[in-house]
């Protein structure tokens, strides 16, 4: 736990958000200090019961929750009950932001939509995410992950041209959707100070997936749509230009290589190869040369990295400080790789169940106000009786009579 000012402290969020995409975006804002109090039905939301929270670690606790929730106080609200909007209400009175995921209409039909909220609060922020966008004829349409990826194009971007769609795992297109939907709180919020009201703000998976590809949807923009784009879907045995591309090593581990321009790396190249002779072959002394023989030379090189493991090429290229390359990383690479741990990207924590952990920090490093991991994803309801009380001022009297009639 860090003991620096956090950025948004003394900001207040209510959290109504379910899967990954929303509670995500809220876990950033909670993270840099925000209170973030989470707003459950009594069933409790996806996250706590998705396909892959089967797989527990113990205690009746997730890892797919767990990721996403921390830093939050939890709350249950039954918003299908007049009581429970009512204390809804209140808590929007004493709140900066609202963030909410459902299918368009339903904040509308439980009475949780901007027009009913800014009523109450004129400088409530209130953020939306859905899966196309808000407007369209496809703008009340429900979508998690996948279909952002699938519409976006993203899953026939990857791998060689003859392969079928091919989806991210971990729920990508959910991250980036979030990291889109944080960045806007952050963006309304400085807005507010500087004009003094609230206002609606909405983002989707698409239009985040879409953002994500800029670089290569700005291609077909701006260049001929039908012919070849700089983007387009190649084999790495086929790659335009071979040190822009990535080899398997003897022990069966990838190193990628990354020097777009060949020509100012081609000498130290070759040099760490040990490969003198290709380094003159008159087949690829220059860039053009190079381009034009590429299958041939990626064809050289694979049996060049084949012949020693990845980790004696990494020892060789760092000799040469100008050689741009990194290992291909696995899940259990990441964890060992000392970058992550020396930058917080992975960070210790104890967890009062689990014990000691790490957990992925917070993107992000700020010298004078850091994001901190301070507690764990709330169980169902964990506080309820807490907001009700520090927050609004109920009396265990009124949460006693609030809990008989099942309101919270």
């Amino acid at each position: 736990m860090s003991s620096a000012q956090l950025a948004l402290e003394g900001i207040r969020v209510l959290d109504w958000t379910t899967g990954q995409q929303g509670p995500a975006a809220t876990m950033m804002l909670a993270d840099l200090g925000a209170d973030v109090i989470k707003i459950e039905s009594p069933e409790g939301e996806l996250g706590r019961g998705f396909i892959v929270a089967k797989h527990y670690l113990h205690s009746g606790r997730n890892f797919y929750f767990e990721t996403f929730n921390r830093n939050k106080r939890g709350m249950v609200l039954d918003l299908r009950k007049d009581e429970s909007r009512e204390i809804l209400y209140r808590l929007v009175e004493k709140s900066d932001v609202f963030v909410q995921n459902w299918r368009k209409g339903v904040a509308a039909k439980l009475g949780a939509d901007y027009p009913t909220l800014s009523r109450i609060n004129p400088k409530l922020i209130y953020a939306s995410a859905s899966a196309f966008g808000s407007e369209g004829p496809d703008s009340d349409k429900p979508g998690l992950d996948l279909l952002g990826q699938a519409r976006s194009g993203i899953m026939l971007s990857l791998g060689n041209p003859d392969s079928p769609p091919i989806a991210l795992p971990g729920g990508l297109a959910d991250q980036m959707g979030a990291t889109v939907l944080f960045g806007g709180i952050l963006v309304a919020l400085l807005a507010r100070e500087r004009t003094g009201t609230g206002q609606e703000l909405c983002s989707s998976l698409l239009g985040s997936m879409v953002w994500l590809q800029s670089l290569s949807v700005m291609s077909r923009l701006i260049l001929d749509p039908e012919s070849e784009q700089p983007f387009d879907r190649r084999d790495r045995k086929n790659a335009r230009n071979a040190l822009w591309n990535w080899y398997e090593c003897a022990d069966k581990k990838w190193l990628a290589l990354s020097m777009s321009r060949d020509g100012k790396y081609w000498h130290d190249f070759c040099q760490a190869l040990g490969s003198e002779g290709l380094e003159n072959d008159p087949c690829y002394v220059t860039s053009n040369e190079r381009q034009r023989n590429n299958s041939d030379l990626i064809a050289i090189l694979d049996k060049v990295f084949a012949s020693k493991p990845r980790a004696e090429w990494l020892r060789t290229f760092s000799d040469y400080e100008d050689l741009l390359f990194a290992p291909v990383n696995t899940i259990p690479d990441l964890i060992e790789d000392p970058q992550l741990t020396l930058n917080q990207y992975i960070v210790d924590y104890e967890h009062p169940v689990w014990g000691k952990i790490k957990e992925v920090g917070f993107p992000i490093t700020c010298s004078k106000t850091p994001a901190s991991l301070r507690r764990e994803a709330p169980m169902l309801g964990q506080h309820t009786e807490e907001v009700l009380i520090d927050v609004l001022g109920y009396t265990w009297e009124d949460i006693q009579k609030l809990n008989s009639q099942e309101v919270v």
